[in-house]
């Protein structure tokens, strides 16, 4: 490991860990490309000696013999040039595929005498089983030390999670390697064996020269997707069916700064909620529709993609952003009267940067000055939401029941006797 030293206007040392790459991959991370029942992408980084690179994977027997029977796979492998703020490295994808349904794996990564250690993974069920997910607000700022316990906390109190949801401002500036090392380091071996699905957040943008707006080069290199989102957006913008779920993820910072964008991800939404057959929608992306700051308002957001939700029974929003945390439901006449039974929107936060809630109309529930995580329960027509603080205890919850996708779930909130 590598310090940077930084020497404050009071005279104060403070040490930032630099993460350099290296002979052996690092930021070994799961997520989609395929069909979650037969097929596990992974990434991973090393340094520029790595000519070529390789990953393998076996049915996991227990067998401590993992290097034989084993698939190998060659990597497509992507050079990341180096700049002022970070280091010129090779990123490397593989998908497995032709995997069997609701089947133990174990896999590992590298070449030559420069492997990564056995992981395991998952796959899906064809048949609806129960499974859980985690949902993770904004990291974004002291990601190695502050943000780091709560994913750790979310994974041991839920080690058997599915896949993690991240909604956005996973670091605080684009294309800045000190921070996407530090959120590799926090999640550590967790994003080696339970899948990632993120949106990007305003802070994994920049504007180039000509003021277009650019996202972090890392992103594409170290997530691969289906590619099933709208031309150009392929890398934020996508859906994955994990069982009877549909989980689809926005990229609400090119809906509200591009007109352009906007519309062709309106348009593929429509598309994709149009020709679904789960019984479950989840939508995720940075922005909320409905804040929960006076002062922050999307309001063209809400105005055109909202009926898109209500149409469609959207079951869950997942958002970020505004650093609270606050749950509420369908608001089909703005503001005034409310009508259960539509999307339960939800913002919150995991990272130790916090706002202050002044907007309360559309809220049932907030809390501020808390970094929590959330579990997501699915056992066929039932859903049950928890939101747990980083000390393990659930602040609120809820249940959905559904019997079919043409009408919106029933909502029971359950939320501890002694919060308001």
């Amino acid at each position: 490991m590598l310090f940077s030293l930084f020497i404050l206007g009071t005279g104060t040392k403070i040490l930032a860990q630099d993460f350099p790459p290296g002979h052996f991959p690092d930021r070994v991370i799961l997520t989609w490309a395929g069909d979650p029942s037969t097929s596990q992408t992974v990434n991973w980084r090393t340094d520029t000696t790595i000519a070529a690179s390789k990953a393998q994977v076996k049915a996991e027997d227990s067998n401590p013999a993992l290097e034989q029977s084993v698939q190998t796979y060659e990597a497509n492998s992507t050079l990341l040039r180096g700049g002022t703020q970070y280091m010129t490295a090779k990123y490397h994808h593989v998908t497995f595929n032709n995997l069997k349904p609701a089947t133990l794996y174990a896999y590992r990564v590298g070449s030559g005498e420069h492997w990564s250690e056995w992981f395991q993974f998952r796959t899906a069920a064809v048949q609806n089983e129960p499974f859980s997910f985690i949902y993770l607000g904004d990291a974004q700022n002291d990601i190695r030390s502050k943000w780091s316990r709560v994913i750790r906390k979310a994974f041991s109190h839920q080690p058997d999670a599915r896949f993690i949801i991240h909604a956005g401002d996973l670091i605080n500036r684009s294309n800045n390697d000190k921070e996407w090392g530090e959120w590799h380091y926090g999640g550590g071996f967790i994003n080696g064996m339970i899948p990632s699905l993120p949106s990007p957040g305003n802070h994994e943008y920049v504007r180039d020269d000509q003021r277009k707006l650019v996202l972090d080069p890392h992103w594409g290199v170290q997530y691969t997707f289906a590619g099933n989102g709208p031309k150009g957006l392929e890398k934020s913008v996508y859906y994955t069916d994990y069982q009877d779920v549909r989980i689809i993820s926005l990229d609400s910072q090119m809906i509200t700064l591009d007109q352009a964008a906007a519309k062709a991800q309106y348009q593929w939404l429509d598309s994709v909620l149009k020709e679904n057959k789960k019984l479950w929608t989840v939508i995720t992306f940075h922005h909320p529709i409905f804040s929960t700051a006076k002062s922050r308002d999307n309001k063209e957001f809400r105005e055109r993609f909202k009926p898109l939700f209500d149409k469609y029974h959207i079951d869950l929003v997942l958002q970020g952003h505004d650093h609270t945390y606050s749950r509420g439901q369908n608001l089909p006449r703005g503001l005034s009267g409310r009508e259960t039974g539509g999307p339960v929107y939800l913002v919150s936060v995991a990272g130790p940067k916090m706002y202050q809630v002044d907007g309360t109309k559309w809220m049932d529930i907030s809390l501020e000055n808390t970094q929590l995580f959330q579990v997501i329960h699915i056992d066929g027509g039932k859903l049950k939401f928890e939101a747990y603080k980083t000390s393990g205890e659930l602040f609120d919850a809820f249940s959905l029941i559904k019997a079919d996708r043409e009408h919106a779930a029933e909502f029971t909130d359950m939320k501890p006797a002694n919060k308001p």
